[in-house]
């Protein structure tokens, strides 16, 4: 049944009860792996992912980028979807998807990392998506930040991310109101964008778009997207925070 987006007035409910600005409900916890480096778990709505940090490990041979020869490590990012975690079970491992994801994940992460103090190695960081309902970049991103700085390894800052989209116009003229957090059903119906940002000053470090919309509406959404983001990293950084303080 197609979504019904006459009730996106910014006065007005979605249909999942949210405003147009609001998250949802996003919960998350580290160290949920002991044999892991570092791991972690991250619910955003109903898109559930796991992730863990294998590594430093020694270079194979012939790797790009950190391989054997090279003075830098190298970042490799697995990502994997369980047959259950959509309405369509997934026959293949490998897909164009899957690729763009770790695609993405790798040269967003990549700047980040101090990977200069882990020469001739490999840090391995491997995402299990359990349940997709929408912002499955936005949730992977957020989810890797939390197991790679629960596995120690040195960062320039968070990197925090969310899903904006823009509703449609009344008139031609009008852009389209934004959207914050988006579930699958306005991603299916919507366009939309995935935007990360670094640190407290909002640097916008990722910015996703594989859908059309008007240029008017792109302003909408990243000034959303990157107020949500700074909330995000507030959560981000409470769990990070909360886990320290069991050792103090």
């Amino acid at each position: 049944m197609p979504l019904d987006t006459s009730t996106y007035s910014l006065a007005l409910l979605r249909l999942d009860g949210r405003r147009w600005n609001e998250l949802r409900r996003l919960h998350a916890q580290i160290s949920v792996q002991a044999a892991a480096s570092g791991s972690s778990y991250l619910e955003m709505g109903n898109t559930k992912i796991l992730c863990t940090v294998s590594g430093p490990s020694e270079a194979r041979r012939g790797a790009g980028g950190g391989g054997a020869g090279s003075s830098e490590g190298n970042l490799e990012v697995d990502v994997s979807f369980a047959g259950f975690s959509g309405v369509e079970r997934r026959k293949r491992r490998q897909d164009k998807r899957t690729t763009d994801l770790s695609h993405t994940l790798t040269s967003s992460l990549t700047p980040l990392l101090h990977l200069h103090l882990y020469p001739h190695s490999t840090i391995t960081l491997t995402l299990s998506i359990l349940s997709q309902d929408g912002s499955l970049l936005a949730a992977c991103i957020n989810s890797a930040t939390l197991a790679l700085i629960d596995a120690g390894v040195p960062m320039t800052d968070y990197l925090t991310a969310v899903t904006c989209a823009s509703s449609p116009s009344t008139s031609d003229e009008e852009a389209g109101d934004p959207l914050l957090d988006v579930n699958s059903a306005e991603e299916q119906e919507l366009p939309f964008l995935t935007l990360g940002t670094v640190g407290r000053e909002g640097r916008v470090g990722v910015c996703v778009m594989e859908s059309r919309v008007r240029g008017e509406g792109v302003e909408g959404m990243v000034a959303v997207g990157i107020e949500g983001c700074a909330r995000v990293r507030e959560i981000v950084d409470g769990v990070v925070r909360g886990y320290g303080k069991r050792f103090a």
